[in-house]
């Protein structure tokens, strides 16, 4: 018996690597265990769906399994322990899609990304300050303070009224003109209003159920963000210095999803449901036991033949004609130690389908080059 057949409903495992949307209600996750539980207020409004971005991840249809049983257990178990996905594997494999694969089977909504650069710090992730826009804010709000409070602007706005001749005779002219500002203009900015959670600040938010969190590329950081993101990723929680500081008891902050807004209490921030977080990894440096620790691997390995049809097939919704030749000729050049990465071969097999397209002369130099080894550079 397999393992897919000894899933129960209501199983430990809840992520089966088919692509195929949930009902309606989606699967619930196993408990957590009592070490990773988490107690963050207020809750958070479901997150909103991104299909688009879906589709052009997994493209239409039911995704085609590139995992094998045991690396979907991984999945389930990561699920399960509320612990960080840490894959590995070549690049363009399809590392990074597996965050869109889990986060559509699932249905846990849009997944937010974070694309790790030699220049990325934890802040980068967890909330942008910008203090400038807030000074620049303060200083055109108090310029409007006082033009208002000028008696000549209030006498031209207020002529032929009471508050006009009030304003004249410089009787209360200060006053009138705040009174005839906008409710929204006589209050100063808002710190909030210049804070913005990053993706893994969003992430971390109090939600009924985990958002899915998408750290690519991790071993292209400078050598401390692995270990700046223990605390966080061990505690599902961080501190918001500038709205700590200021003693407020709550402040509406912006969000990573499109328009999104969100309330924090006491400049802190704790998730209810940890996030499901997948950490790619090319494999260019080690990391940290320390952090390899609070992680669970899994290697991506290229997929068979049979599987690069069907993901041809579908991404493009049909087989055309050669796409077998360029599926053996890419294996070939994987097989003999090139790095290639799926685009390669879709934008090769749509090139060689399209109309007037000759795959031979001209043609086979252009195939060439879509197919060429990216581990030499040109």
């Amino acid at each position: 018996m397999t393992a897919h057949e000894q899933t129960a409903p209501d199983g430990w495992r809840v992520f089966e690597a088919t692509g195929l949307p949930p009902g309606d209600p989606p699967p619930s996750l196993p408990a957590p265990p009592p070490w990773r539980r988490f107690h963050g207020s207020p809750l958070q409004p479901p997150p909103p769906d991104d299909e688009e971005a879906a589709l052009r991840r997994l493209g239409p249809g039911d995704t085609i399994p590139q995992l094998g049983l045991d690396e979907i257990d991984i999945v389930n178990a990561a699920l399960v322990l509320r612990r960080p996905l840490l894959v590995t594997g070549p690049p363009g494999i399809g590392k990074s899609t597996l965050a869109y694969l889990v986060s559509r089977e699932l249905g846990l909504g849009r997944v937010l990304e974070w694309n790790i650069v030699s220049r990325t710090v934890l802040g980068d992730g967890l909330y942008t300050h910008d203090a400038m826009g807030r000074a620049q804010a303060i200083a055109a709000w108090q310029a409007g303070l006082s033009r208002a409070a000028d008696p000549e602007v209030v006498a031209a706005a207020g002529e032929g009224g009471e508050t006009g001749s009030a304003a004249r005779s410089g009787d209360g002219g200060g006053e009138a003109g705040a009174a005839r500002l906008p409710a929204d203009s006589r209050k100063p900015p808002t710190l909030g209003d210049f804070i913005t959670l990053g993706p893994l600040g969003t992430a971390l938010l109090p939600y009924d159920r985990p958002r899915v969190l998408l750290i690519d590329e991790l071993d292209k950081s400078d050598i401390d963000l692995p270990n700046d993101l223990l605390h966080v990723l061990e505690n599902g929680s961080y501190e918001i210095p500038e709205l700590v500081r200021v003693a407020a008891r709550s402040a509406g902050v912006h969000t990573a999803d499109p328009g999104g807004r969100a309330v924090v209490h006491h400049g802190r921030v704790e998730c209810r449901e940890f996030p499901v977080v997948v950490i790619t990894s090319n494999g260019e440096r080690e990391f940290p036991a320390a952090f390899r620790r609070r992680c669970l691997p899994l290697e991506m390995r290229t997929p068979t033949r049979e599987q690069l049809l069907a993901i041809v097939e579908r991404h493009l919704t049909t087989r055309p004609e050669g796409t077998e030749a360029l599926v053996d000729l890419f294996l070939q050049r994987v097989q003999a130690g090139g790095t290639h990465a799926l685009d390669q071969l879709l934008n090769a097999v749509q090139l060689t389908t399209a109309g007037g397209f000759q795959a031979d002369g001209e043609g086979r130099k252009l195939v060439e080059l879509l197919l060429r080894d990216l581990a030499k550079g040109r």
